[in-house]
């Protein structure tokens, strides 16, 4: 039976995009509803599918978006069997590099994905014993179609920088182990070199969807469109972004055009737009518009359209003086104008000042919680089956997330699959039910887990040492989290090794979101505080493009809040130079009435 949604779930522009027969390339403004027109989409082209081997893809920037959109399709009652969502990443793991490896030379033997960490480790060794001061922060890269690229090297750095990568590339084949660059180019080259893997994919693919088009990489695109292009238009394209919140430059993501990605693909695009904010008031709407790179014309439409909202930006405030001022903010927002703790962001450009501030704004406000993705206390490597099994272990049996967790343990099923083990004889609510049936009574974390794998292990009758795959991410899990707990303990979070700590990371937002400008991307709050809005950290100080990049990441900020904004930049911060930071030019000269309420609360 084909999808058929209620009167009033989307407007006319949705529906415009969402019915049309062939391939689109949506402009979504930010709160344009952007999400629910992809998974209005995905759940109406999952329904219209008249063979089991045919899938609906559906690639996201994130695996938190993923998540959310496979929930949003199950809560409107589409069966998602057929469905397969998920990063470009993981999308190229699980349909060409693990069932093709074969015919690649890097990966023919067995290989594995180091995380951000393992990599981090390899490169601070190897620079450490470079004759040159090179550090792991210059050797960071990305692979377009004509082959490496360095991102943001100090350009004295950068034949140094490359004889660090020469030698961890050795390393990495040397133990048959690749990083997320190589999973993209590994994959690019098996599409290429093997034309028939393309050709059986657009076979079993009718619909891929890609979000957040504006941040793929050049690589990416080819690899999608390739895979377009051999289906003969049997396989179409559905595109979803904001050119205007293309923040992933410097790594190598840009907005192609329709054009372009049409010649790429050989099908016709047709372009269409969303351009009505359901999130933000007016005042917000009209303030972050004034940050566009790419003319848009957006129109404030919702429910808080009207609210009067308070748009605030601090010069004067010193460094020193800077907790103080986010902990006024906060308890101003919460305790004066009534928005819930949850609903509140803090922002900052980097992870470095965020832990500091972190820390001390835990210590500041201890009648409050504070969440964010760099404060999950264990492992969030999404393609290492122990954090697939640790979201089993850590949540308890629910009727409002039963499908969540069976497609959960679909999930691990899958991957026991592909290590070797027979699950053919297990469902994944069997699966659930060997889970819900554990009980461990120890209050660290780590403990916790380690005996909850162990007791799944005896009841699925595994051997751990003879799946070799199985237990290298188990030792990468357990050795990451370690790390993790201990970066957490030394920015004085508390308690962060409890098990009451491991659960929340799969539990609803209840505490102040911290987070980076880029983690913050496609979340909203009603308030988001943003600091260190300094030039040569918003932006970088190595982007070449620094007034357009700039612009894109206060937009991304702005667009965020549904009522009220504070930006910071702060003085008295200093570069490794000694010049002291400077506001963002950009936001420095964006001549607005801000509110000054500085007796308030």
């Amino acid at each position: 039976m084909v999808f058929v949604w209620e009167d009033g779930d989307l407007n006319d522009e949705q529906i415009d995009a969402i019915e049309h027969e062939g391939s689109v390339f949506l402009a979504a403004c930010p709160g344009s509803g952007k999400t629910r027109a992809l998974t209005y989409k995905i759940a109406l082209e999952l329904s219209k599918l008249d063979s089991k081997r045919h899938w609906v893809i559906a690639i996201t920037y994130t695996h938190r978006a993923a998540e959310e959109i496979s929930e949003r399709i199950e809560r409107l009652g589409v069966a998602t069997d057929r469905l397969w969502i998920g990063t470009i990443h993981s999308f190229c793991l699980d349909w060409i590099l693990r069932p093709y490896a074969i015919y690649h030379e890097k990966l023919q033997n067995g290989f594995r994905v180091v995380d951000q960490h393992e990599t981090e480790v390899i490169l601070d060794e190897l620079c450490g014993q470079s004759p040159h001061q090179v550090r792991a922060l210059d050797c960071r890269y990305y692979y377009t179609t004509a082959g490496c690229q360095l991102e943001n090297a100090n350009p004295n750095r950068r034949l140094a920088a490359l004889s660090v990568l020469n030698q961890y590339w050795q390393h990495l084949e040397e133990n048959r182990l690749i990083d997320f660059e190589m999973i993209l180019s590994c994959a690019y080259d098996l599409i290429v070199s093997q034309p028939s893997i393309s050709i059986l994919l657009a076979s079993l693919f009718r619909y891929i969807l890609v979000d957040e088009y504006q941040d793929t990489k050049e690589i990416q695109y080819n690899i999608i469109a390739r895979i377009v292009n051999a289906s003969g238009g049997n396989t179409r394209i559905f595109i979803v972004g904001d050119p205007n919140q293309a923040i992933y430059g410097s790594l190598g993501g840009y907005a192609m055009t329709r054009v372009d990605f049409a010649a790429l693909a050989g099908v016709d695009i047709v372009e269409k737009s969303l351009a009505s904010n359901y999130r933000s008031s007016e005042r917000i709407v009209d303030y972050f518009s004034a940050y566009s790179v790419v003319p848009a014309n957006i129109d404030a439409v919702g429910a808080v359209r009207e609210f009067p909202s308070l748009i605030s930006f601090e010069q004067e405030v010193n460094q020193q003086e800077l907790d103080d001022e986010i902990v006024r903010l906060i308890r101003y927002n919460i305790e004066t104008l009534g928005i819930a703790p949850h609903e509140i962001c803090v922002v900052g450009p980097q992870w470095i000042q965020l832990a500091a501030v972190t820390r001390r704004l835990v210590a500041a406000l201890p009648e409050y919680s504070f969440d964010g993705p760099g404060m999950a206390p264990f492992s969030r490597d999404q393609d290492n089956i122990w954090f697939k099994v640790s979201r089993l272990a850590l949540t308890r049996p629910d009727p409002q997330i039963f499908i969540r967790r069976t497609r959960w343990a679909r999930e691990v099923l899958d991957h026991l699959g592909s290590a070797g083990v027979d699950v053919s004889k297990i469902s994944p609510r069997d699966l659930l039910r060997i889970c819900n049936g554990i009980d461990i009574t120890v209050e660290d974390g780590l403990e916790y887990l380690e005996l909850f794998f162990a007791e799944l292990l005896l009841v699925l009758d595994v051997d751990l040492e003879l799946f070799p795959a199985l237990q290298e991410h188990y030792v990468a899990f357990f050795e990451r989290s370690r790390v993790q707990i201990q970066r957490l303990e030394n920015a004085g979070v508390q308690g962060v090794s409890s098990v009451a700590m491991f659960r929340r990371v799969f539990a609803t937002r209840t505490g102040i979101t911290v987070s980076t400008i880029h983690g913050v991307k496609g979340a909203e709050f009603d308030t988001v505080i943003a600091f260190a809005l300094l030039e040569g950290m918003v932006p970088h100080f190595s982007d070449p493009n620094a007034a357009e990049s700039a612009s894109k990441l206060l937009y991304v900020v702005a667009s965020r809040p549904r009522k009220n904004l504070h930006l910071i930049a702060e003085a008295g911060r200093i570069n490794g130079i000694g010049i002291p930071y400077e506001a963002t030019q950009v936001l420095a000269e964006h001549d607005f009435a801000y509110d000054a309420f500085n007796e308030a609360g």
